[in-house]
């Protein structure tokens, strides 16, 4: 049994329909890639499966209806990191971390949420920021501060919304091999919806294609990168390259301007 299975998933805001019969499944330990053009839905489903937003169709949790599961439980096994974070309020990295752990907060903090931030932020090579202020972190430093908060709520689901948006090239990299890390070591699901094609090829095991809220495909990298998908999906020419046997894409032109690339 998948850990995660979606079937039939639709929303719309209000008239406007944004999603419609989205179906796909999340293993353990699994990076899933969500990509699409602008407007395609991606942050939208992700909203969906943290129920931040009550869709229609069918999402099961390890079996469970999760619209029955309450936001604590939820909270629980689910941990969304919404795109840029939101704003940082001006307290240390340990204190914004430990918010993460409040579906397990009771009267008081205790050692064992103590334990676990400290944990977290070892693991993801920040041990040595926990005293300073998160709002003066740079956007690798504040990425992984986020993740850590995710973490600490014990989660088996990450969801992420553009994770390397406004990061360096560098940072891009550091995140998404940190992303897979936790999927291989510690058996966790992550999906991400992420614009970058080619670090989705490299990171992801499988990826989901959006476009205009409906899924086009799914499944590996190297069988959905083409340039057929690309034209389809994105509207544009592209040629697609492999390095060691991970797919990656060269856009061209818009598919439809005639244009002769020279």
């Amino acid at each position: 049994m998948p850990l995660l299975r979606v079937q039939g998933l639709s929303f719309s805001y209000r008239d406007r329909r944004v999603l419609t019969d989205v179906s796909f499944s999340l293993e353990r330990g699994e990076v899933l890639g969500v990509v699409g053009p602008n407007g395609s839905g991606k942050t939208t489903l992700l909203r969906c499966l943290d129920r931040i937003l009550d869709p229609e169709g069918d999402v099961r949790l390890d079996g469970r209806d999760l619209s029955a599961m309450s936001r604590t439980e939820i909270a629980r096994t689910i941990a969304y990191v919404p795109q840029s974070g939101g704003a940082l309020n001006p307290v240390t990295v340990f204190e914004t971390v430990l918010m993460g752990r409040r579906p397990y907060l009771r009267w008081s903090v205790s050692e064992e949420d103590k334990r676990k931030v400290s944990e977290a932020l070892s693991l993801l090579g920040i041990g040595g920021f926990a005293s300073r202020r998160a709002d003066r972190l740079s956007g690798g430093e504040r990425q992984r501060v986020l993740i850590a908060r995710a973490l600490v709520q014990d989660a088996r689901i990450l969801l992420l919304d553009e994770p390397t948006s406004a990061l360096d090239l560098r940072n891009q990299i550091e995140v998404m091999a940190l992303l897979r890390r936790l999927a291989d070591e510690r058996r966790l699901a992550v999906v991400a919806a992420i614009h970058d094609l080619n670090l989705a090829a490299r990171y992801c095991h499988r990826i989901v294609m959006l476009k205009e809220g409906r899924v086009l495909g799914e499944g590996a990298p190297s069988s959905l990168l083409t340039g057929e998908m690309m034209r389809a999906v994105y509207g544009v020419e592209a040629a697609v390259k492999d390095e060691m046997g991970v797919p990656y894409v060269v856009p061209l032109r818009p598919s439809d301007d005639g244009v002769e690339v020279v």
